[in-house]
Order: structure tokens, then sequence, then C-alpha cells
């Protein structure tokens, strides 16, 4: 899925479903609501999110005033995952930044339900351009994927109950 901002789609400011003329949102939501698992992944700029997942969270918001036909906020019984890279500390407060909203918003977090990868602090070294994953990150990375999918399987199977 594209995300907010890239060369061909762009994502208006806001808090809800559309925010008008020139949106892309809309899209970006139905693809959202086809899924079963959702990946929020960012780099770490100035210790926080990338400006760009802040705004997927943002336009997310307007999900906790959707309903589907039991009641429910449309998000709930999806699974939301988060990767996150960079080369300084922060990881960790932007992954609980991330889960808070995201579970604020209705979707269920995976036991161990993120990875990361931080190199040096100010040092000059991107994830894409490492040689090869490292060991511990293609674990993590493995496990965050096997949790998701547990768990999307019984949301799909059982899901939460009715509002009512």
């Amino acid at each position: 899925m594209r995300s907010c901002a890239s060369s061909t789609t762009t994502c208006a400011p806001g808090v809800s479903a559309d925010e008008g003329d020139g949106d892309q949102w809309p899209e970006i939501r139905k693809r959202i609501l086809a899924a079963d698992i959702v990946l929020v992944a960012t780099p770490t700029w100035v210790g926080h999110m990338s400006s760009v997942a802040q705004r997927v969270l943002e336009r997310l918001d307007a999900e906790l005033s959707e309903t589907d036909d039991a009641g429910r906020p449309s998000m709930v019984g999806k699974v939301g995952i988060a990767a996150v890279v960079g080369n300084e500390d922060g990881a960790h407060k932007i992954v609980a930044d991330l889960f808070q909203a995201l579970n604020d918003i209705g979707f269920s977090v995976p036991a161990q339900g993120c990875t990361y990868w931080n190199g040096e602090a100010m040092g000059s070294t991107d994830y894409r351009d490492l040689d090869s994953v490292p060991d511990q990150v293609a674990t993590t990375t493995k496990a965050m994927a096997r949790n998701a999918a547990h768990l999307a399987r019984l949301l799909n199977t059982e899901g939460y109950p009715a509002y009512e």
C-alpha cells in the first residue's frame, strides 16, 4: 500500500474520512478496511515517528465514529503492527505511541508486534544500505509476522462480540 505522502499519493491533513478535492485517503482507507493486518512503518526523525506516520494516525482518527454492522468501531478486529528504522534512538517510544493510537482506534496488537533497527546515533548508515538484515532484526520480524498472522486468524474466526 502506498503511504499518505509519496510521489503518487497525496493525503490531505485532517481527521475525517475524506478531506475533499485531491485527497487520496479515501482510496487508502478502502485498502485498510479490506486488510486483516495493517503495518505502520516509519523512520525515526528527531526521536519521533515521521510526520507521514502521524498523518496516518490522524486520518485513522475518523474511524472512531465509524461502526460496522455489529456496532463496533470499524477497525475493531484488525491487527496493527509497527516497524521503525533510524540512525538514532527512539524506536521504543515511537512503537509505544503507535500502539496506543492504534489501540484507541480499535486495532489489536499481537505479542511482540513490532520490529525495529537503530543504527549508530548520528551515524550515516541507513537500514536500506546494510549488506544483510541483522540476525536479531530478522528473528524479531519473523516473530512479529507469525504472531500478527495468528492473531488475525483468531479474530477472523472468533472476532470480538457485538457492541450493544
